[in-house]
């Protein structure tokens, strides 16, 4: 787990890293978050009216953060006090180089021991499964496949989004890697190439062209159609879930960390400890319909219960190349990154 990701710090800068500050005091909490903005904000604003605690926070993509944070502890600088990461794999980056610090045992608490590290440096706090959603006017329930690896047969060619230049995706993908083998999934994603797949910039813009019947289905986040059907109970998608023991049902945690050396140990523990109690847990059920990982939360009521495995069991970052590798990897399948 002490392999580095190989992208140069020059292009991430250049990528633009996104910065916004929840006010200026500086002695905010500075968080770097692979959260986007609109699933994390809220909730952070709440932490800041009920504690007083400032934060400060600095938006990108998981991976790519967790370089930055590399190249600033290789500079002896300390940017960041908490990182919330949209996926294990990239925290596990931070993990094996020996940059988090280890979580007081009453925040490990919070949560059942198989969405948290087994050491103790990092915390799940929400939870997302892979799914298939599909238009309900296009897509008979006979038709649906039994495994994500049908998707590559005749009967899907030119029907299915994904999202290659998303975290997400790039996290499932990954994921499979690790549990299929690297050759198992190059043949995959190079099938679904073959097979017309049509690219999307993220999960949003699959739902919203699986609605318009623009595509008859698409690999997204469980959540993000359970929002669309919020804001419009007419919207004729539907979530199709993979069996347990499919890929194409990875259940994946979003996971905290407090960076070793911070100066705020317990306002970044406070910031987590909230994210976990019932109003941080809460607002990712109810407003964003993620899964809740506190023990006692329960998720919205239309989201369906499932068992989370044992979320550190897998060794992403023992892979070759990490999360970089599975870039180039959907790249050279002939998928758009």
């Amino acid at each position: 787990m002490h392999r580095r990701i190989n992208t140069s710090l020059a292009s991430l800068l250049a990528g633009g890293l996104l910065v916004a500050a929840c006010g200026s005091d500086g002695d905010a909490v500075t968080i770097y978050s692979g959260r986007t903005e609109n699933l994390i904000e809220p909730i952070l604003e709440d932490f800041t009216e009920s504690t007083g605690i400032e934060v400060s926070v600095r938006y990108g993509q998981s991976a790519d953060l967790a370089l930055l944070i590399e190249e600033e502890a290789a500079a002896g600088q300390s940017g960041a006090d908490v990182f919330l990461s949209q996926s294990p794999g990239a925290i596990g980056v931070l993990d094996g180089a020996g940059r988090l610090a280890e979580l007081p045992a009453e925040l490990l608490e919070l949560v059942p021991e198989n969405v948290r590290d087994g050491d103790g440096r990092w915390i799940g706090f929400s939870g997302r499964q892979r799914v298939l959603v599909y238009n309900t006017d296009l897509v008979d329930e006979s038709e649906l496949p039994s495994s994500v690896f049908d998707l590559t047969g005749p009967e899907w060619a030119g029907r299915v989004g994904v999202a290659p230049p998303n975290g997400s995706f790039q996290d499932f993908v990954t994921s499979m890697r690790a549990t299929e083998g690297e050759e198992a999934t190059r043949e995959w994603l190079e099938g679904l190439s073959a097979n017309g797949a049509v690219s999307y910039p993220n999960n949003n813009s699959i739902v919203a062209a699986v609605g318009r019947g623009e595509v008859d289905a698409g690999l997204v986040n469980h959540y993000y159609n359970f929002r669309f059907l919020d804001e419009d109970p007419s919207h004729p998608g539907q979530n199709h879930i993979f069996p347990p023991d499919d890929p194409g049902g990875v259940l994946i945690v979003t996971a905290a960390g407090i960076l070793e050396g911070t100066d705020q140990p317990d306002d970044a523990a406070a910031l987590i400890e909230f994210l976990l109690g019932t109003a941080g847990q809460q607002y990712f059920a109810e407003e964003t319909f993620e899964y809740p990982l506190a023990d006692g939360e329960q998720p919205a009521g239309d989201v369906p219960a499932v068992e989370f495995g044992d979320a550190g069991a897998i060794d992403y970052e023992s892979l070759g190349g990490g999360l970089d590798a599975t870039r180039e990897l959907i790249i050279d399948a002939g998928l758009e990154g």
